[in-house]
C-alpha cells in the first residue's frame, strides 16, 4: 500500500477519498486553489499546496503543476476523483511519467472509451447491446438526414467527447434536424474541444441504469449490482438509488453479465461504471462507460457493504481486491443518494452561490452525509454547486422513502437557496414512490413545482 497519496480534487470528493486513505493508514496531500484555502479538505489533509488561482482553467486543472505537487510532498499516487482531471488521458500519462501511480485505469482505457463512438463499437465487438447508431462521426448534415431516415425519428445527437449532456440534442422530426445538429457541433466544440457528434436512434421514455464495476491485476471483476439515475435534469442526475425497483432478478444478472463483458472486452482495471439505457419493454443498451468514480457510488457501497475508494486504492497498489470473496453481490436492503446542490429549482435550477449562514444536517439511522461544508462555508461559483449528497439506506425502499422524508425535513440549510424543497416534492409524487420514474420524470411529473 501507498504510503501518501495527493488527491487532485476539491470539495467533498477530495473529503471522502482522504477519509478511506486515513483508514487504510495511508497520508494525505491536497491541492487547493486560493479561492479553497480555507475549506475543510485541505486542513483536514496532512498537507496542502495551492496551485492556482480560483479560476478552475488555472488551477484544478493545470496539469504541470499538480505534478509538481505530488513531487513537492512525496505522494506515491494521485487520485484524481471525478469532474476536473478525471477521465484525462493526458494526465494520467503526465502521472506515469514522472513515477505517480494514476488511481484510475490505463490512458488507453481512458482514450477509449471517453470517445463515445469508438466506446459503442468496442461494446458491439463484444457483443454488448447498443443502441442503433451511426458509424463513426457524422461530419455532415447530409449525412445525418440520411441516418435519421434509415432508422426513423425520432433521433439523438450526441457529442463524441465529454458528458454531461452537452453537445446533445433531441430530433423529433426532418424539420428539426439541421438546426439540432448545428448546435450540437457548436455546444461540443465549446465544451470539449472537439466538436465530432454521432447519431442513435432516440429512446423513448427509457430509466437510466448502470452498472458499478470494479477490476485488478489478479483476474476478479465484479460488478457491485445496479444503480438507477432516471431522475435528473438536462442530463444531469438529482437522485439515484440501489438496486433499481425496475429490475428483476434474471435482467440484474443480464446486465451484471454484459457489463463483465465490456471490462474484459476493454482491459479495464480499477473502478468504472458501465451505464446502460433500459426501455420500457425490458431491453437494454449500453450508453457509455465512465472510466473514474461517479458521485452517487454511495448507494452501492450501501447495498454492498464494500468501501469503492478503499479497493480503488489496493488496486492501483497491486493488490487484490478486498471485496473479490463475496461475489456474486446480490443488494441488501436499498439507498437513494439526494445531490443537495446550491440551486433554485423555481428558476429553472438556476445556481445559486453565496455563504451558508446555518449548516445542520440530519443524523439517525440509516443516514450518511457527504459534505464539505460548514456553517459560514462559501459557495463559489467557480465550481460545480454541490453543497452535500444526503445518503439514506434501509431494509427495503418503503422504509428509506420514509426515512428520506423525515431526513430531508431535519435538513436545514440557510443562506443560499437549494434543491432541498424538491427532493421533499418528488418523494410526494406517485410515480417516484411507486418505483416508475423515467428520464422524463421532472418534465412529465415536476412541472407545477418548477
Amino acid at each position: 500500500m501507498f504510503s501518501k497519496i495527493l488527491v487532485a480534487n476539491r470539495g467533498e470528493v477530495a473529503l471522502r477519498v482522504m477519509r478511506a486513505a486515513r483508514e487504510l493508514g495511508v497520508k494525505t496531500a491536497a491541492v487547493y486553489s486560493t479561492e479553497d484555502a480555507d475549506t475543510y479538505p485541505v486542513r483536514f489533509a496532512d498537507e496542502a499546496v495551492c496551485i492556482g488561482p480560483a479560476q478552475a482553467a488555472k488551477s484544478y486543472l493545470v496539469i504541470p503543476n499538480i505534478i509538481a505537487a505530488a513531487k513537492t510532498t512525496g505522494a506515491q499516487a494521485v487520485h484524481p476523483g471525478y469532474g476536473f482531471l478525471a477521465e484525462n488521458a493526458a494526465f494520467a500519462r503526465a502521472c506515469a511519467d514522472n513515477d505517480l501511480v494514476f488511481i484510475g485505469p490505463s490512458p488507453e482505457c481512458i482514450e477509449r472509451m471517453g470517445d463515445k463512438s469508438s466506446a459503442r463499437e468496442t461494446m458491439k465487438s463484444c457483443g454488448v447491446p447498443t443502441v442503433p447508431g451511426s458509424d463513426g462521426c457524422v461530419d455532415t448534415v447530409e449525412e445525418a438526414r440520411a441516418f435519421a431516415d434509415e432508422v426513423g425519428y425520432p433521433v439523438l445527437i450526441k457529442a463524441t467527447a465529454g458528458g454531461g449532456g452537452k453537445g446533445m440534442r433531441e430530433v423529433h422530426d426532418a424539420s428539426q434536424l439541421e438546426a439540432q445538429y448545428r448546435a450540437a457541433r457548436t455546444e461540443a466544440g465549446a465544451a470539449f474541444g472537439n466538436d465530432g457528434v454521432y447519431l442513435e436512434k432516440l429512446v423513448l421514455r427509457p430509466r437510466h441504469v448502470e452498472v458499478q464495476v470494479l477490476a485488478d491485476d489478479f483476474g476478479n471483476n465484479v460488478s457491485l449490482c445496479e444503480r438507477d439515475c432516471s431522475v435528473q435534469r438536462r442530463h444531469q442526475k438529482l437522485i439515484e438509488e440501489a438496486p433499481s425497483p425496475a429490475l428483476s432478478d434474471d435482467l440484474r444478472r443480464a446486465m451484471s453479465k454484459a457489463a463483465a463483458k465490456a471490462v474484459r472486452a476493454t482491459g479495464y482495471r480499477n473502478a468504472g461504471t458501465i451505464e446502460f439505457l433500459l426501455a420500457p419493454d425490458g431491453s437494454f443498451y449500453f450508453m457509455e462507460m465512465n472510466t473514474r468514480v461517479q458521485v452517487e457510488h454511495p448507494v452501492s457501497e450501501q447495498i454492498t457493504g464494500t468501501d469503492i475508494i478503499k479497493e480503488q486504492l489496493r488496486i492501483a497498489a497491486g493488490e487484490p481486491m478486498s471485496c473479490a470473496s463475496r461475489a456474486p453481490f446480490a443488494p441488501f436492503g436499498h439507498a437513494m443518494e439526494f445531490r443537495i446542490n446550491a440551486e433554485d429549482p423555481s428558476c429553472g435550477f438556476r445556481p445559486c452561490p453565496g455563504t451558508i449562514t446555518l449548516f445542520e444536517p440530519p443524523a439517525g439511522p440509516g443516514i450518511r452525509i457527504e459534505s464539505y461544508v460548514r456553517t459560514g462555508s462559501r459557495i463559489s461559483p467557480h465550481y460545480d454547486s454541490l453543497v452535500a449528497k444526503l445518503i439514506v439506506s434501509g431494509q427495503d425502499r418503503d422504509e428509506v422513502l420514509a426515512r428520506a422524508r423525515r431526513a430531508l425535513d431535519e435538513f436545514r440549510i440557510e443562506g443560499i437557496a437549494t434543491t432541498i424543497p424538491f427532493h421533499r416534492a418528488v418523494l410526494e409524487n406517485q410515480v417516484f414512490c411507486a418505483g416508475e420514474a423515467a428520464t422524463d420524470f421532472i418534465e412529465t411529473q415536476m412541472g407545477d413545482l418548477l
